[in-house]
C-alpha cells in the first residue's frame, strides 16, 4: 500500500479494517490499534473509535517483540511523528514548514484560508507529535543573548519535566522563523531536537546552540546569506510549540 509508484487517492484504512475496529469497540473490551504503514493516513474515524493508536511504521523482523513491549507496558513509547497526518485527504499536501500567507486560516472568515467542512486547518496529528504513558511539560525557554552577529551563536535553553507517574522519554524540539526576509521563509523550521529520559517528577535542562547555519538561508542565486533582523525561536515537544523568544541578527554577511 506504500512504495515507489504506489500513490493512492484514498488514504483511509483499506478494506474492512475500520469495520473491524468498530466491531471490537462494540465488545467493550480494551484494545489498541497498531498501524503498520509507510505513509501518513487519514485516521479521524480510527481515532474516534479507538482508546489508543500505536504508530509502528515498518519495524522489521523484531516488530512483534517491539510492539508487544510497548502495548504491554514493558517500555514507554517516546517516538515523534516525522510527518503531519491530515484530518481529511483534501488537506494534502500538508506540512508544518509551509510558507506564510496573507490570509491565514480563520474558519469564521469566508475569504481567508479555510475548509467549509472542517473546523480548523490543522492536521489531525502534527509533525513532531507523539504521546507516551506519562506526561511532560517543556517550560522556561530562555536565550543567552538578544542580539548576535551573523557569525555568532545563540543558546536556547528549556526545562523538561516528567509530570506523570512512570519513567519515559520526551523529544524536545526547537524551531525558528524569520518573519522579514528577502525571500519568504517557512512559518517554522526545525533546527534541533533532543531525546531525554526522565523519572516521574524529574526535570532536566536542554540547551540548543543556534548559529548562522540555522538563521541563514539560500538566496535566489544559490548563495547562503544571513540577513539582519529579528529571528523568532519556538520550543516544545511538537511543531505546535507555543513558547516563544526572539533575538536580533545585527549586520549582514
Amino acid at each position: 500500500m506504500s512504495a515507489e509508484a504506489e500513490s493512492r487517492t484514498d488514504i483511509d484504512l483499506p478494506g474492512k479494517q475500520q469495520d473491524l475496529i468498530d466491531a471490537i469497540k462494540a465488545t467493550g473490551k480494551p484494545f489498541v490499534v497498531v498501524l503498520f504503514n509507510g505513509r501518513p493516513l487519514t485516521l479521524g474515524d480510527v481515532a474516534a473509535s479507538s482508546p489508543a493508536i500505536l504508530e509502528a511504521w515498518f519495524p522489521g523482523v523484531e516488530a512483534g517483540n517491539a510492539v508487544a513491549d510497548v502495548v504491554f507496558g514493558k517500555v514507554d513509547p517516546g517516538g515523534k511523528l516525522p510527518v503531519s497526518f491530515p484530518q481529511r485527504l483534501g488537506q494534502v499536501p500538508i506540512y508544518y514548514n509551509h510558507e506564510p500567507t496573507g490570509r491565514p486560516c480563520d474558519v469564521t472568515q469566508k475569504y481567508d484560508s479555510r475548509y467549509r467542512d472542517l473546523r480548523s486547518c490543522d492536521p489531525l496529528y502534527p509533525f513532531g507529535f507523539g504521546l507516551s504513558y506519562t506526561t511532560f511539560s517543556v517550560s522556561g525557554l530562555t536565550l543567552d543573548r538578544t542580539s548576535v552577529s551573523p557569525s555568532g551563536r545563540v543558546r536556547a535553553t528549556v526545562t523538561v519535566t516528567n509530570t506523570g507517574d512512570v519513567a519515559g522519554d520526551d523529544v524536545v524540539q526547537v524551531y525558528l522563523h524569520d518573519p522579514v526576509a528577502s525571500i519568504s521563509q517557512p512559518v517554522r523550521r526545525l533546527r534541533g531536537f533532543e531525546r531525554v529520559t526522565l523519572k516521574p517528577g524529574e526535570s532536566q535542562q536542554v540547551t540548543f546552540t543556534l548559529d548562522r547555519s540555522d538563521f541563514g538561508f539560500y538566496d535566489n542565486r544559490g548563495a547562503f546569506v544571513v540577513e539582519p533582523g529579528q529571528i523568532e525561536v519556538y520550543a516544545g515537544d511538537s511543531s505546535r510549540a507555543t513558547m516563544e523568544r526572539a533575538f536580533t541578527v545585527t549586520g549582514r554577511r
